[in-house]
């Protein structure tokens, strides 16, 4: 009797195991199905089948989340903020749920409650680059401009590899006339970021601000001189960045063009492993660097500056010296640009001169 009992009892034991595995593997192939319709913007039904997951694994934290976006996909912010709400006390919180609780709230123009909401998430998760970013487009919005900034601009320290901040960061410098970190931020989201629209309009703000910054006379002011570094005991990025750049003006006497730009940008670099790269280690120079011992810097600088300058030079450019191009595409995609933490140097100082947000 009792050998029939424990077998019976392991009998039932293996039906239970093998249903909970039949539901959860029914529940995953019903969530695949939902996202299948959220992609093709069906969300009516994406929210049918995700609610059928939930009803196999109703403590299923990836499927609520799923939910609760959909919601918020579909238009339905009281619904989408009932689902996720509770989601942002759940030991599996993650930066995901954040974002899309922040969607939520400003849907709702529930902005104080999505500001908070931000500065909880962000010390749950202090190296999130789009945290960062969506809770500076949220001071953006309140027109906090020096805010939104900064909470960029600690996006790019915390988490250099995430191209939105330095996509804001760009704009905010533009509108604020510092050229310089338009430049070189700009630059970098271009490596990140290679074939957007938001790619056009960063490679024509990075066109511009080298022409300003060779406009701008406190540029060679500011240049440091043998004597200055002696007296001062040390220098800081910018300055060394302009005392380098300072030097190339003689190239750009007959106008900004990538020709001109290949020249300026190589003797820069020059000067610059010369002087300052044991004392600024940048990932972005080292990468120029790498394209010029490669001998595709003048590919680069065509894909950088060319569409911007003149699009049917370009194309000129591209058709004459297409091996070459292609080269450097490869390239390119092969070893890409990797910002390195523990390299920011910016102070976060800027004046906003024309708020055109």
């Amino acid at each position: 009797m009792n050998i029939r009992s424990s077998l019976l009892k392991a009998l039932l034991a293996a039906g239970i195991l093998f249903s909970q595995a039949a539901m959860a593997q029914d529940a995953k192939e019903l969530y695949n199905t939902a996202t299948g319709f959220i992609r093709s913007g069906d969300y009516s039904n994406a929210i049918l089948v995700l609610n059928q997951a939930l009803q196999l694994e109703p403590d299923n934290f990836e499927y609520k989340k799923q939910l609760g976006y959909t919601f918020y996909l579909k238009g339905d912010l009281v619904k989408a903020k009932n689902v996720i709400e509770p989601l942002l006390s759940s030991r599996e919180a993650d930066v995901q749920v954040f974002q899309i609780a922040g969607n939520i709230y400003v849907g709702r123009e529930e902005w104080k409650t999505a500001q908070r909401m931000y500065e909880r998430a962000l010390k749950k998760f202090p190296e999130a680059g789009e945290l960062y970013n969506d809770n500076g487009n949220l001071l953006m919005s309140f027109k906090m401009y020096d805010g939104a900034l900064h909470s960029w601009l600690k996006g790019i320290e915390e988490d250099p590899g995430f191209p939105g901040n330095y996509y804001n960061a760009v704009k905010t410098y533009d509108y604020s006339n510092n050229p310089l970190w338009c430049i070189l931020y700009g630059e970098t989201f271009m490596n990140m970021e290679s074939f957007t629209t938001r790619t056009a309009e960063i490679r024509n703000i990075v066109l511009e601000s080298y022409k300003k910054l060779f406009n701008d006379p406190s540029l060679f002011e500011s240049a440091i001189t043998e004597d200055k570094k002696s007296k001062r005991g040390g220098n800081n990025f910018v300055e060394a960045y302009k005392a380098c750049m300072s030097k190339q003006i003689s190239v750009v006497t007959g106008g900004i063009d990538p020709d001109a730009l290949v020249m300026v940008r190589t003797r820069f670099l020059l000067d610059w492993f010369n002087f300052y790269d044991i004392k600024y280690p940048y990932a972005l120079f080292d990468f120029q660097r790498n394209l010029l011992r490669e001998g595709m810097f003048e590919s680069y600088n065509q894909w950088l500056f060319g569409p911007a300058a003149n699009q049917a030079g370009y194309k000129a450019w591209v058709g004459l010296h297409k091996q070459d191009y292609d080269a450097f595409q490869k390239f390119q995609r092969n070893y890409p640009l990797k910002p390195r933490p523990d390299e920011y140097y910016n102070d976060g100082k800027f004046t906003l001169i024309n708020p055109g947000y």
